[in-house]
């Protein structure tokens, strides 16, 4: 999403009354609610292999857990940006928190897969509507002179989330259980649903983001090419990151605990690498997603040869860290800069491309893996992450040359 969106005039005479304590307060429970939403969406990653076996299915097919939500995410950021247009914001918040809330004790208590798959598409519709409500809301929660540092909290939750996410909920289902895992999640979703209902203000809509304007933004050549971009360059992450546990199990040979060990080393290197994206972008946008492709396409690729050690698996899995944690921050200010009139369509969009592209990329993993390989699957994603380069050379995308 957009965490630059500025509040229009209209926002700011709506705004309700707030004390600075209940505005941070608000504040830390939006950003809890999107850490809730992203581990959610990505715990199946270390917990692949345990949900598959006790459901008697494939890897490919247990990647499911990640191409469902992908895909409701998509199709439900640009239809609850215009469906709910007119709804207080705060009610939408909480009732999007109980919906997930709800999804991860259905998925603890499913007896068939196709319950989980049933969750999953609940876990989806969350994800696309948290995000189109709740991205330009800092403005709206604490007073003008700290809504920048409330965005910056408020997106603090994807990295977070990322980090903290595969690796404990890995590590809980190592010592529990993976249904323990959803259980504890479920149980965070009431505990941020609680404090949203008691520190959030009522937040009436102000600006409406309509159908027409979604069109004339996606019209618009640099938002295609940013949609390009964001597509290969995502598309070849999740189609590897998504069998990253059956890869280290299985080439690698390593256990569980030293797999919630790599992947916590792997989401530390990508906070690092957030911030050094985001650094990097604003004054050589070119630059960093061709680095961060470069290094992706690099790391995925020698996987299959290197990653038969420990030692080379951590390495590279140090690597692909740090340049996946750029991603997010560059796509999303190419999206930025092609529509700088209009921040919250050019942040659904993302939402709906980064999504979309998330469930394509677990699905055509999945089918790769189920036919061919592991090893096949990491040179499939160097390949496509290698497209980017070429892409985003210095033949194209005039608009955002360094």
């Amino acid at each position: 999403m957009n965490p630059t969106a500025a509040t229009s005039p209209s926002e700011r005479t709506a705004l309700p009354p707030r004390t600075p304590l209940r505005g941070r307060l608000a504040v830390l429970s939006v950003m809890l609610g999107i850490f809730s939403i992203v581990t959610t969406e990505i715990l199946p990653i270390g917990l692949l292999t345990s949900i598959g076996s006790d459901f008697a299915v494939s890897d490919g097919t247990a990647g499911l857990m990640m191409t469902v939500p992908g895909i409701l995410a998509a199709v439900s950021a640009p239809l609850v940006t215009v469906a709910t247009a007119r709804v207080d914001r705060r009610l939408m918040l909480c009732a999007f928190m109980l919906l997930l809330a709800l999804a991860d004790f259905l998925v603890a208590a499913a007896t068939d897969y196709r319950l989980v798959l049933v969750s999953r598409v609940m876990v989806g519709i969350t994800i696309g509507g948290f995000w189109s409500v709740g991205a330009g809301l800092a403005g709206r929660l604490v007073r003008p002179a700290s809504a920048g540092r409330a965005t910056a909290v408020i997106f603090s939750a994807v990295p977070l989330g990322s980090v903290l996410g595969v690796p404990a909920g890995t590590f809980i289902g190592g010592l529990a259980g993976w249904r323990t895992a959803f259980v504890v999640m479920g149980a965070l979703s009431v505990g941020v649903l609680a404090l949203m209902l008691m520190v959030v203000p009522p937040l009436p809509p102000a600006r409406v983001t309509r159908a027409s304007l979604l069109r004339t933004v996606l019209s618009r050549p640099g938002t295609r090419f940013a949609l390009l971009i964001t597509f290969l360059i995502v598309m070849s992450h999740f189609a590897t990151y998504t069998y990253v546990t059956p890869f280290l199990e299985r080439v690698t040979h390593a256990g569980p605990a030293l797999i919630t060990v790599f992947l916590l080393v792997y989401g530390a290197a990508g906070i690092v690498g957030n911030f050094v994206g985001g650094a990097l972008v604003t004054r050589r946008p070119r630059t960093a997603v061709r680095l961060a492709a470069g290094l992706i396409a690099t790391a995925t690729a020698l996987l299959p040869v290197l990653g038969r050690w420990e030692a080379g698996a951590v390495a590279l899995l140090v690597v692909w860290g740090v340049a996946y944690g750029a991603v997010p921050v560059c796509s999303q200010t190419w999206f930025a800069r092609a529509a700088p009139d209009a921040p919250e369509a050019a942040s659904v969009l993302f939402t709906a491309s980064f999504q979309a592209t998330f469930a394509i990329g677990a699905l055509t993993g999945g089918a790769v893996l189920d036919h061919m390989s592991l090893s096949a699957v990491m040179l499939l994603g160097g390949a496509t992450a290698a497209l980017v380069l070429v892409v985003a050379g210095p033949c194209s995308g005039r608009r955002f040359a360094d």
